[in-house]
């Protein structure tokens, strides 16, 4: 079962409408594809489509009911009041203050930033881009906690595993990531690694990479350890913060 699937059914099975849960997890991981190809236009990650399906989710907490979809009548500021009301015996204190509070933020920074008037010359897509992803994260992670009944940090975990990095030049074929570019082992195990967005077994690895490099795949994952780009144990590896910034520094995961 993916990431998704099982964010899904924790959401549904919780109680939260199918059409919700669809709606949210469609807008969420839409934004996030868009931040990691470094696309921050307004557009591109933009928090209102998730924000208008997580505050139906919050309406259908704290009344029960919650406005269709298809309608435009959903008004974000009367459900954060309503949700506020709400007396605590009836929702959580995150369905009723701390998510509908972190919506509105996130909702309100696209639709009221008024970047033709700014002064300072500065371009606010990405500080608002990095804003509203990480306060989307936290939501949804929040929402995972809720309805999973799972603590906050495997909750987060679960959250961080849904959406891999997007990367032009990665196909995949049935599942399996292909390169679409010759590279260096150690950059192909990199690319690999920052596209998952997760730990990966060296089995998975050497799964992935071309012939000539399976057989010494433990080997190129000493070696990326030693430089401080990858953490490995004896059986699997993660990136690194220093490893990510190689990939992204030196345009390792660019258009072919």
């Amino acid at each position: 079962m993916t990431t998704r699937a099982v964010v899904e059914a924790g959401l549904a099975s919780g109680g939260v409408p199918q059409a919700l849960v669809t709606e949210s997890l469609d807008a969420f991981e839409g934004a996030k594809r868009r931040f990691f190809l470094g696309d921050y236009r307004p557009q591109a990650v933009d928090g209102g489509r998730f924000s208008e399906a997580v505050g139906r989710i919050v309406e259908f907490a704290t009344t029960g009911a919650f406005t269709p979809l298809t309608s435009n009548t959903f008004n974000m500021d009367q459900t954060i009041k309503n949700a506020e009301k709400t007396q605590a015996s009836s929702a959580s204190d995150s369905m009723r203050l701390h998510i509908p509070r972190t919506l509105k933020l996130i909702y309100d920074i696209r639709n009221r930033r008024n970047t033709a008037h700014l002064r300072d010359g500065i371009d606010p897509n990405l500080q608002d881009a990095t804003l509203i992803v990480h306060n989307m994260n936290w939501v949804l992670a929040e929402l995972v906690r809720e309805y999973h009944n799972v603590p906050a940090a495997a909750a987060q975990a679960l959250i961080e595993e849904l959406v891999a990095r997007e990367v032009p030049m990665i196909q995949e074929f049935d599942g399996r990531p292909r390169l679409l570019k010759t590279m260096t082992a150690g950059d192909h195990v990199l690319v690999l690694l920052y596209w998952a967005n997760r730990r990966l077994t060296k089995a998975e690895l050497a799964a992935w990479a071309p012939d000539k490099m399976r057989a010494n795949i433990a080997r190129t994952l000493k070696r990326l350890h030693d430089l401080h780009l990858v953490e490995f144990t004896s059986d699997s590896a993660q990136i690194t913060m220093l490893g990510v910034r190689k990939v992204e520094s030196e345009g390792l995961v660019g258009p072919v």
